[in-house]
């Protein structure tokens, strides 16, 4: 039991999950079946090396992770939303900011799901060392392992927005991950320090820096453009990075690299990356829009899908004839309340649902039914766009031109009767931190931008606030890993 339960938690479970396209559900003692594809066969062709790329995928879109609850989280931490059920299952523990080692819907699997999607991309980067670089030549190999390494990258930097201090507390000097960086197939190898939070930062730049240099420019075509990484999306995830550092010079020379100088603003290189003209475009069939750097398909395909309980759709709506269970409802006194965002808002009037009956409030951007086939959104064209302005802004004095367009394109998209214009470079910041939580409302960048500033937790409902002093602040480590891991601490 020991053996199975290291597997699940520590190795991301056994090398046969990344040689299938299913989890492994037999034992490693059962004899193998002639029809599996076995550790000394799974990169003999092409095909098996374009089916373990698929799975790294397949790994991270999981319901316990980018799937769903990773995205539900970065939003019910902070006080833009209301829970309705009380139930741990979904988060209740999350949304009080009271979360154990133990606590296995939300800590524990989190953790467990997004090393065992680390643990994918390193087994993969270590079978086309051995071998699989021979079989489909160096240039694709390259392609295949940079869209690994964005992935591996995608992972620690989700992981260290829960379980890990802020950058800017001691600029990266705390402790951080145990950064696997080497494929595990076995027992034996859970042993392994906490290397510090600027350690792994450098490790994700590092996997992005390569991705951006090795991906193709395009997949050619808009699905694949959306689903599967390419520079664009190595750049991208770049300035989500380096904002979460404080490292705003940077963020401004990767931004643009594609976003172009004026608007209206695209990528003129790569893939066409723009503004959707009508943003419900984004959060609808074919979810394949140029604003769609890279997001998460689903489809009503058994186990290409959310699974129970982990749907954003699930969480976030309420609708008579097709709904969610409603888990969390928009918080009244949050984001709703305030005056700048108006009545006319194409994301107010068009992506929140009034319920008729009670008068409450819900997200409305996934709105199918079970199984709950909407794309979740990794990063959009917009979030570039912002991340941009604010970099601009943290950087300059005064209105800055520039930063000021790329913040009223976004606003304007949505509401185009209101023209931004902040009196000094202090209302320009809060404008560019308000447009923030009004564009990705109910997409899990809520969290990240309270870590990245070291703000507090606001209270909401009979949930605390948290200072970033307060125990709480940040997640516990999951149990298992302490467990299992002799050289693991706790935070």
């Amino acid at each position: 039991m020991k053996m199975k339960k290291q597997f699940k938690y520590i190795l991301g479970v056994s090398v046969c999950a990344l040689l299938t396209t299913t989890s492994c559900k037999r034992s490693l003692l059962d004899p193998i079946p002639q029809t599996s594809i076995t550790d000394a066969t799974a990169f003999d062709t092409p095909d098996r090396i374009l089916n373990q790329v698929r799975s790294i995928y397949q790994a991270m879109k999981n319901g316990n992770f980018y799937g769903g609850r990773y995205v539900v989280y970065g939003d019910i931490r902070a006080d833009d939303f209301l829970n309705e059920t009380s139930n741990n299952v979904t988060g209740y523990d999350v949304y009080n900011l009271n979360p154990t080692n133990s606590s296995q819907n939300t800590v524990k699997n989190l953790w467990s799901q997004a090393y065992f999607t680390i643990n994918m991309a390193n087994l993969f980067i270590d079978g086309m060392a051995e071998k699989g670089t021979s079989v489909v030549g160096q240039t694709l190999a390259n392609n295949y392992i940079g869209e690994a390494r964005l992935i591996r990258a995608l992972s620690y930097y989700s992981l260290l927005q829960y379980y890990a201090r802020p950058y800017a507390d001691g600029n990266g000097s705390k402790p951080g991950l145990p950064l696997r960086l080497t494929g595990i197939k076995g027992p034996g190898f859970s042993d392994l320090a906490r290397s510090t939070v600027g350690e792994v930062y450098t490790q994700i730049l590092a996997d992005l820096d390569f991705a951006e240099a090795n991906l193709p420019l395009t997949h050619g075509s808009a699905l694949l453009n959306t689903t599967r990484a390419h520079r664009n999306t190595a750049i991208a995830l770049k300035t989500r990075v380096l904002l979460s550092m404080r490292r705003y010079a940077d963020v401004i020379t990767q931004a643009n690299k594609i976003v172009s100088a004026n608007a209206p603003f695209t990528a003129t290189t790569g893939v066409a990356h723009a503004l959707q003209a009508d943003i419900t475009n984004v959060f609808k069939p074919p979810y394949t829009t140029t604003e769609s750097i890279f997001s998460m398909p689903m489809s009503t395909t058994a186990g290409d899908n959310p699974g129970t309980q982990n749907q954003l759709g699930f969480y976030w709506y309420m609708n008579g004839s097709t709904p969610g269970s409603s888990e969390y409802r928009l918080n009244p006194a949050g984001i709703l309340s305030n005056a700048n965002w108006g009545a006319a808002d194409r994301r107010r009037t068009s992506l929140v649902y009034t319920n008729a009956g009670n008068g409450k409030m819900f997200v409305s951007k996934w709105t199918t039914g079970s199984p709950y086939t909407d794309y979740v959104p990794v990063i959009r064209y917009s979030e570039v766009l912002l991340n941009l302005a604010e970099a601009i802004a943290r950087t300059t004095s005064g209105v800055d031109a520039r930063a000021l367009a790329l913040l009223n394109a976004v606003r304007q998209r949505s509401d185009p009767s209101v023209t931004l214009a902040p009196a000094d470079n202090a209302a320009l910041i809060d404008a560019i931190m308000l447009e923030r939580r009004i564009e990705f409302l109910g997409e899990g960048l809520r969290n990240n931008d309270i870590m990245r500033l070291l703000l507090n937790i606001p209270a909401k409902g009979t949930a605390p606030s948290k200072t970033p002093a307060d125990v709480g602040y940040i997640w516990p480590i999951s149990s298992d890993e302490l467990s299992l891991n002799k050289l693991m601490t706790d935070n």
